[in-house]
């Protein structure tokens, strides 16, 4: 497997499709954390600096969108572009039979090809964000705290798990059709669909199971965004958008984006100025990170069972 992991690993740094990728990526996101840097040192400029602004760094929108929104919807493309090949490409060019033909077990193929993809991300999103927080450094001039160091580690895994699972799901396509443009096809729809589509089909869902009828009815309305929610959160999109968002975020205590107060909680607002210790927003989003984990393990299981009984021919 390990064999398999490095090879692969050459093949991914060597390959002109990453390199041409992972530098559109890393352009825009160091053009989006410029502009967030700036506006967040124009709005602090001349008051004292209030903790943890580092973080906003990565969640301030620049011009367009921040950065934790450009890897929800273009971080997959790293996953996709390393996966849609790795098992038809080997068919493509009569390699398969010959590779297993080796004292090489099957299993040790594809663990290694995901083994190696899964390398491939932590190393780019690690690099992507020692240069995004070098460049915030110079920028805002905040040294970051260890609170923040640790909410940024634990952004960084869950960025990795997130991409990862695009990953596996491009493996399982690449298993599942002989044709390349029709594997990259197929996950590229299937991310399309995950990230613009899904909160529309939610929306109607929860339309039709929990209408709105009066819109002065507070109940009627949190069932309706309850509903919504719940719906969407088959995407995995919505999954790493709902825990990052609050993993960056200290002072968001809940994963509800409709919060209902009244008049007491508003008189105690007080008491929610505190930000929250790292451990405790983990526990907030610790039902989105463990459903992303799973996902990401249940599409690799996938192609790995498929894989592991399709017939492979030498010729």
């Amino acid at each position: 497997m390990w064999t398999i992991c490095r090879k692969e690993l050459a093949d991914h740094f060597g390959s002109i499709r990453f390199l041409i990728l992972f530098c559109l990526i890393l352009m825009v996101a160091l053009v989006s954390t410029y502009m967030a840097a700036t506006h967040v040192r124009e709005a602090l400029d001349g008051v004292s600096k209030p903790s943890q602004v580092f973080l906003l760094l990565f969640t301030t929108p620049g011009k367009f969108f921040s950065l934790v929104q450009f890897i929800a919807f273009f971080g997959p493309l790293l996953g996709i572009i390393m996966g849609f090949d790795a098992i038809n490409r080997e068919r493509q060019y009569r390699t398969l039979g010959k590779l297993v033909s080796q004292p090489i077990y099957r299993d040790a193929i594809v663990n290694g090809k995901f083994l190696a993809g899964v390398l491939t991300i932590s190393i780019a999103l690690l690099s992507m964000m020692l240069l995004l927080t070098g460049m915030g450094l110079m920028t805002v001039g905040v040294i970051p705290g260890i609170e923040e160091i640790g909410r940024l580690a634990v952004y960084l895994l869950v960025s990795i798990a997130y991409v990862s699972f695009w990953l596996g799901l491009a493996i399982l396509s690449s298993v599942l059709f002989r044709s390349l443009a029709t594997s990259a096809l197929a996950a590229v729809a299937l991310w399309i669909f995950s990230a613009f589509f899904i909160g529309f089909l939610a929306d109607l869902a929860a339309d039709a199971v929990r209408p709105v009828r009066n819109p002065r009815d507070p109940e009627k309305i949190v069932a309706n965004r309850r509903f919504a929610d719940a719906s969407s959160l088959v995407s995995p999109a919505v999954l790493y958008s709902q825990a990052t968002s609050t993993i960056l975020d200290p002072y968001r205590r809940t994963r509800s984006n409709l919060v209902l107060t009244g008049p007491m909680e508003r008189l105690s607002l007080e008491r929610f100025q505190r930000p929250l210790p790292l451990d405790q927003s983990i526990l907030v989003v610790w039902p989105y990170l463990t459903l992303l984990a799973a996902m990401t393990l249940v599409c690799f299981g996938l192609s790995y069972v498929v894989f592991m009984r399709q017939e492979i021919r030498s010729v």
